[in-house]
Formats: C-alpha cells, sequence, structure tokens
C-alpha cells in the first residue's frame, strides 16, 4: 500500500526558506505571492494493513520533529 505523508510547519514556526523563497519570487515579478511556506513531502510503500496508529508512530518518532511540524497521513487513492 502507498502511503503519502505531508510534513509542514506548525503556524508561527519561521520559515526561512520560504521567506527567501517568497522575496525571490516578488523580485522576479511575481508580486501576487504574499506567502510561502516550504514542507516535506513523503512516500512510503507499506505493508497493506499497516494501521493509521502504526504510521502516525513513524511520524512521530522519524519523519516529523512534532515540536515545530506538523503532518498530515493520506493513503494512496485517498
Amino acid at each position: 500500500m502507498k502511503v503519502k505523508i505531508y510534513v509542514t510547519l506548525k503556524n508561527g514556526v519561521l520559515d526561512p526558506q520560504g521567506q527567501a523563497v517568497q522575496k525571490t519570487l516578488r523580485r522576479t515579478g511575481f508580486e501576487e505571492v504574499a506567502d510561502v511556506r516550504i514542507g516535506k513531502y513523503i512516500e512510503l510503500e507499506v505493508a497493506d494493513g499497516t494501521t493509521t496508529a502504526r504510521l502516525e508512530e513513524m511520524c512521530r518518532k522519524l519523519l516529523a520533529n512534532t515540536v515545530i511540524e506538523d503532518f498530515k497521513i493520506v493513503e494512496a487513492g485517498a
């Protein structure tokens, strides 16, 4: 089973990489861009029947820094 995981910074956490991209977009003529947030996209192939709880455990222990990041798990086809 294929699983997609999106990891993003929590609201209120500064995103220097996103700020740099936003400034560069504005400098190159894309003034309509008000904000940019940069995150991670992770795709896992796991055994059928892997539970959401198990996937969340993977995220909490390794894939996301839950102090400053949120994560969202989406199963393929969803």
